[in-house]
């Protein structure tokens, strides 16, 4: 692979196991989250001070996939050595045999990752070392003058691929069905060990120091006053943000709500029933997390304690899929519709993008990593637990996410909510599958900050 700014680092190779623990209690969920911020870097030389002035620079970056690494890639999927069909007639064992088969064929013969490229590099990306860590980052500014700022996190299984449709309605809204009030400047990272930014070397790297170096990347951007938004690791990263509070940052945006009040946690991590009293819209939240909490984190619960052992996700293509698409049980269901021909927010080239992006830089394991650094280096704690954010914040609650956050969880929350709304489709991947609605909810979402 080329890269005028860069070289990726070389890739092990091996193969996966999915772990069958059941998981009795939510606290073996992501551990997040302390409410202070890291301190701030330190100088204590004028050459030091230089040195990181230095690395403080916007270096342009551009990416071309090797052609043989593709070809590579092309003659492993078509090698995949298969299982024996699953046992039963439902998801429950996972990913059926003749969903991933359509997207092996798929991938073998239609994908065409050269077009995904086009798009990536037809956007200003660049990379700035943060903490000796290259970050990388699109950079897409705003014809309006008066665009409000906003940085954009991704999570796991996603990348910048997520938001690549959100740019050109929420940059240029007058041709989209808005006006120039809601125009933004949008700056959309890759995580560390994620995408096109570095691996980090050594553990550290985790919701609190990514969310440090967000601030400090809108403040070498220039950008005095902003927003933040994201879901899954997105929405860690943000709701911590909102925590550290750093200069010029006036709310956020979650599609990933953390409203879990304390005794619904408890009672969650407890296997027990639900507490007494939850409203109809409660209880369905709580179905919803009970569900997921029992059978759908063995790929959360393997990060977090041995991501090292996932060498198969670097070896197979198809193992590598297969694992990603198995995020939850309703993202899941939503591919498995897509690759039967069935019209969706996704399409079979936007799975394989993503897909391909992870095979390509190599960053199966070194994402996964973010996992065990979150369980190992913070405090414990649920990744959906309240953690009593004091600026404005916003949020769209989208019925097939993992869990819908009920309006009366939110509002208890987030003491200064500035905006809810309840969608009644969408999953997970919100900017990426239901990218209209998204659009919308950002103009209306931070409405109010603009005003103020």
């Amino acid at each position: 692979m080329k890269n005028k700014a860069a070289k990726l680092p070389e890739t092990p190779r091996g193969m996966s196991r999915r772990t069958g623990l059941k998981l009795g209690t939510a606290s073996l969920m992501t551990s997040l989250l302390p409410t202070a911020a890291l301190p701030a870097t330190q100088t204590d030389s004028p050459e030091k001070e230089k040195a990181m002035a230095d690395n403080a620079a916007l270096r342009p970056f551009h990416f071309e996939a090797a052609q043989a690494d593709l070809a590579d890639l092309r003659r492993r999927v078509s090698a995949t050595k298969w299982p024996e069909r699953e046992q039963v007639s439902d998801d429950s064992q996972g990913v059926r045999l003749a969903t991933i088969q359509k997207l092996q064929q798929y991938w073998a013969t239609k994908h065409d990752w050269r077009k995904c490229e086009a798009k990536i590099n037809a956007l200003p990306n660049f990379l700035t070392e943060i903490d000796g860590l290259d970050i990388h980052f699109i950079h897409a500014r705003s014809k309006h003058e008066n665009a409000l700022p906003m940085i954009v996190t991704h999570g796991w299984p996603g990348s910048i691929i997520e938001q690549l449709k959100i740019i050109e309605p929420l940059t240029n809204p007058t041709a989209h069905g808005g006006t120039a009030a809601d125009a933004f400047h949008l700056v959309i990272p890759s995580l560390p060990g994620y995408g096109f930014s570095g691996k980090p070397k050594a553990p550290g790297w985790n919701p609190v120091s990514i969310a440090k170096a967000w601030a400090v990347l809108m403040q070498r951007l220039g950008y005095t006053k902003y927003v933040a938004q994201g879901g899954d690791w997105g929405n860690a990263v943000s709701e911590v943000m909102a925590l550290q509070q750093p200069p010029g940052l006036l709310g956020i945006h979650t599609n990933m709500a953390a409203t879990v009040p304390p005794d619904v946690s408890k009672a969650l991590a407890m296997g027990g029933p639900p507490p007494a009293g939850l409203s109809p819209e409660e209880k369905h939240a709580w179905d919803q997390l009970d569900d997921f909490y029992k059978h759908g984190l063995g790929y959360a619960i393997e990060m977090n304690n041995r991501p090292q052992t996932l060498y198969g996700l670097v070896d197979s293509p198809v193992g590598l899929a297969a694992w990603m698409i198995d995020h939850d049980i309703r993202s899941y269901q939503m591919i498995a519709r897509v690759f039967d021909g069935k019209p969706e927010g996704l399409t079979p080239d936007d799975v394989l993008d993503n897909v391909t992006l992870y095979w390509l830089t190599n960053t199966a394991i070194s994402s996964a990593r973010l996992y065990w650094d979150t369980r190992h280096n913070l405090p414990p704690g649920g990744f959906f637990d309240v953690r009593g954010i004091k600026i404005p914040v916003a949020v769209s609650a989208f019925a097939e996410e993992i869990y819908q956050a009920p309006k009366s969880w939110t509002e208890k929350a987030y003491a200064k909510l500035i905006h809810y709304s309840s969608i009644p489709k969408g999953t997970h991947f919100a900017a990426w599958e239901q990218t209209e609605v998204f659009v919308s909810e950002m103009r209306a979402s931070f409405k109010s900050l603009r005003q103020a």
